[in-house]
């Protein structure tokens, strides 16, 4: 199942601006570490993926640009900008309002992020009134419009469950319609699908694909998946160790230059093809300069 369409550029009105973006964290002896190093990129209405192994800066990225890096990391960037707002010097409060409206992220296991002691309706109509003044009928209905937008047949039911009440992909689902329910202008989608089986993996992409397109929305999907990245995104970024070694469109992964990328593709099982042992990835110590 072919998702992607051609490439698209950004805009000459980008949504999101990132020029040199680093995130550092203290170690045990107080030294800072980059975990991101000099990440630069810009997003206009497009799918971007943001691809490496566990570890490579793919979430920390994410989550520089939301503002939920975690206490004691430090961010850092020459520019970091969404629709013109500086994103590092803004008002603490114009950026709580940012968050969760404008700019959403949808995070990889919905038993980790849902709350589990909070009916799934209740916790859409959080998420809707904490940027817009609704009554809580007004809340409920498009609470229920929202589920039924990402495809949940039977909305009144689920949204009386809770967490551990649904599957996977209908808590997937579920999160998606809580991020989704403000309208936002970026999503940031971080391993969305990574808890969920082939099938319901494909269900949640086409519809994030649908929903990209009806609203114009610009998609960070952050992903190990090199195979899933090249059939969703628009265009790719590899990174290792907090950095972005290649640029490349999706359409045209399996022609990547950089042999880190290379690398990556070449570890893949092929159908049909008996590779016993798989390769292991060579990581060279100048890749990480």
């Amino acid at each position: 199942m072919t998702l992607a369409t051609p490439p698209t550029a950004a805009t000459h009105d980008p949504i999101l601006v990132v020029e040199d973006l680093h995130v550092a964290y203290p170690n045990r002896d107080g030294v800072l570490v980059d975990v991101v190093r000099g990440v630069s990129f810009t997003l206009g209405r497009e799918r971007l993926g943001l691809v490496g192994e566990s570890g490579s800066g793919k979430s920390q990225t994410g989550r520089a640009i939301l503002g939920l890096t975690a206490p004691g990391g430090i961010v850092t960037a020459r520019r970091l900008e969404f629709r013109g707002i500086d994103l590092l010097h803004c008002a603490p409060q114009q950026r709580r309002e940012l968050r969760g409206g404008r700019i959403a992220m949808v995070l990889q296991d919905p038993k980790y992020s849902l709350n589990p002691v909070m009916t799934i309706g209740a916790q859409v109509v959080e998420s809707l009134r904490a940027h817009a003044t609704l009554s809580k009928r007004e809340a409920k209905e498009r609470a229920l419009a929202a589920l039924r937008a990402v495809q949940i047949e039977d909305a009144e039911r689920v949204f009386a469950l809770y967490p551990h009440e649904v599957s996977g992909g209908m808590g997937q689902r579920a999160m998606i319609a809580m991020m989704l329910i403000a309208n936002p202008e970026l999503l940031i989608a971080d391993e969305p699908t990574s808890a969920l089986d082939v099938t319901v993996q494909l269900e949640v992409l086409a519809l994030l694909d649908t929903l990209v397109a009806q609203s114009g929305m610009g998609l960070i999907f952050v992903s190990h998946d090199l195979r899933l990245v090249s059939s969703f995104c628009d265009r790719v970024l590899v990174m290792y160790a907090g950095k972005i070694v290649e640029e490349i469109a999706a359409i045209d992964l399996a022609n990547a230059k950089h042999p880190y990328t290379r690398g990556l593709l070449g570890c893949l099982p092929q159908l049909g093809q008996s590779r016993h042992p798989l390769p292991v990835l060579d990581r060279r110590a100048e890749w990480a300069l």
